[in-house]
């Protein structure tokens, strides 16, 4: 990637390539089946309240799983329920025969229970009838459910905590909590801990929420135990992946016809395409995914079985192409869901080429093969950047590169600048790879000379228009650091997210 030059221009921007040291450690299982990461979290399984912080494709859901069984099996536990922020992730906790491997019992998920499985959206409306089947599920005697953060929330609503009882509540992707009044899971978690009647397993690829939020209030906070796996561990355990590439890439003009200059089709891809109020949306999702598989060959018909569209490429290649960005129609889109999350395709290198994407396909979406997650349009969360680096990190069998490649709009200003800050942004995605703080931030990144935040000390002389400006909050140990030549977001909504980097 740190070769190839700008897809429009002629002048190439900075990127930066980390090379693993392919030790394999993190992808050895103990006597138990157990990974590195996993048989640490293992070690840990008595206690109530427990927080993992791993990142992708280290095996988070794995572990959970071994925790979950000890519980059911040895602690008491009733019956374990395992949350998810969308149902595409729902595959992740799959049957599994653990015992296969060395382990004391197996994974098993009743179909009527994977509620990530059913038809619906998860809205109010349509949600009732998940509501109904969570209430089910607390009456029997299965042991294990499976649904999403939304479907969760409102059995809460409509239950009330006290029918949790006895039971382990697993959040996986936890950094979507927050002890801001609003986020309502959060409430409802410092709840569960307040009554302190269920077991808590939060499980997070990120070390940290992105924004100024932080996930639990400090009194909750001080209640779990933690596991913590680096990104240093995981990469450099792996056994086949050899070096991760990060760059930025700037076009002009639509980006449907730059999506071609760095879409290679002979790489695994996962394609987020901007959100419709982005600069570099074309206001048309589905027109953009046309121009993009018409990019890439010709359309030669839909799978019947996968949903996945035929893409015949100049070389005589077929692609199979997943298209999670169109829900005009959501019978192919569930479809193509469970195409996607099937377990028995898991291992299978062919099943799938492209996968184009929105808001899906970011966080704990688990597909070993990805080499190259293509972003397209700014980001200003730092967290959302980490998330979607994960979808091509996952260690696999003749995988020896991933590349993560943002694709944006070039922006007004001089070479030098633009270097300057796309290198400060990578310094910046570098860093958080390594960051292990998770429950409260500690780094508020701002474009240089936005001025002093509130509640910071500056030191001696204070803020300093043009100097090199480091701020320390004291009563939350935030520390405010100055990003020379990031661009501060013009829209009203951009300028609204404009610190969560």
């Amino acid at each position: 990637m740190s070769n190839q030059t700008n897809p429009t221009n002629t002048y190439t921007v900075p990127s930066v390539s980390i090379t693993t040291a392919r030790t394999g450690a993190s992808s050895k299982a103990n006597e138990l089946g157990m990974r590195a990461m996993q048989e640490r979290a293992y070690a840990k399984r008595g206690e109530q309240y427990l927080l993992i912080k791993s990142p992708p494709a280290s095996g988070k859901s794995r572990a959970l799983m071994f925790i979950a069984l000890d519980k059911l099996h040895n602690q008491g536990l009733r019956q374990a329920i395992i949350v998810v922020p969308e149902r595409s992730i729902g595959g992740s906790f799959a049957d599994e025969p653990l015992s296969q491997y060395g382990f004391y019992w197996d994974w098993r998920v009743a179909p009527q229970w994977n509620l990530c499985n059913a038809p619906g959206i998860d809205e109010p409306r349509v949600a009732k009838s998940k509501v109904e089947a969570v209430r089910r599920f607390l009456d029997g005697d299965d042991q294990v459910l499976v649904c999403t953060h939304a479907t969760f929330r409102f059995a809460v609503e409509e239950l009330g905590i006290e029918a949790f009882d006895n039971r382990l509540i697993a959040v996986d992707e936890f950094h979507h909590v927050s002890s801001n009044p609003g986020n309502v899971l959060g409430n409802q978690l410092g709840a569960f801990i307040a009554r302190d009647k269920v077991h808590i397993v939060a499980m997070t690829g990120s070390y940290f929420r992105g924004d100024s939020e932080a996930v639990l209030a400090p009194t909750d906070e001080a209640k779990f135990e933690t596991v913590t796996y680096t990104y240093y561990e995981q990469l450099n355990g792996y056994n086949w992946l050899k070096s991760l590439d990060i760059g930025y890439f700037f076009y002009t003009g639509r980006y449907v016809e730059a999506v071609e200059k760095v879409l290679d089709p002979a790489l695994k891809t996962i394609v987020h395409i901007p959100n419709v109020n982005a600069r570099e949306s074309l206001k048309d999702k589905e027109r953009e995914v046309n121009e993009i598989m018409h990019a890439l060959g010709d359309w030669k018909g839909i799978d019947p079985a996968t949903g996945f569209h035929l893409i015949q490429t100049g070389t005589g290649r077929t692609l199979k192409v997943a298209d999670l960005v169109d829900d005009s129609d959501l019978a192919q889109r569930s479809r193509v869901l469970a195409a996607l999350k099937d377990p028995a395709q898991k291992n299978n290198r062919d099943h799938v080429d492209i996968i184009i994407a929105l808001g899906m396909a970011k966080e704990g979406f688990d597909w070993i093969w990805c080499e190259h997650a293509l972003t397209i349009g700014y980001r200003s969360s730092l967290t959302e950047i980490v998330q979607i680096i994960g979808r091509a990190t996952r260690d696999a069998e003749g995988k020896e590169k991933a590349r993560f490649t943002n694709l944006i709009a070039e922006p007004a200003a001089d070479q030098a600048a633009v270097a300057e800050a796309v290198n400060d942004m990578l310094k910046a995605i570098s860093a958080s790879l390594l960051m292990e703080q998770v429950l409260a931030p500690r780094y508020e990144f701002t474009p240089k000379n936005q001025g002093p935040l509130e509640g910071f000390d500056y030191g001696e002389r204070g803020y300093q228009e043009g100097g090199h400006n480091i701020g320390v909050n004291t009563s939350t140990g935030q520390i405010h650091l100055e990003i020379n030549g990031l661009a501060t977001p013009q829209s009203p909504e951009r300028r609204a997210f404009a610190r969560r980097i």
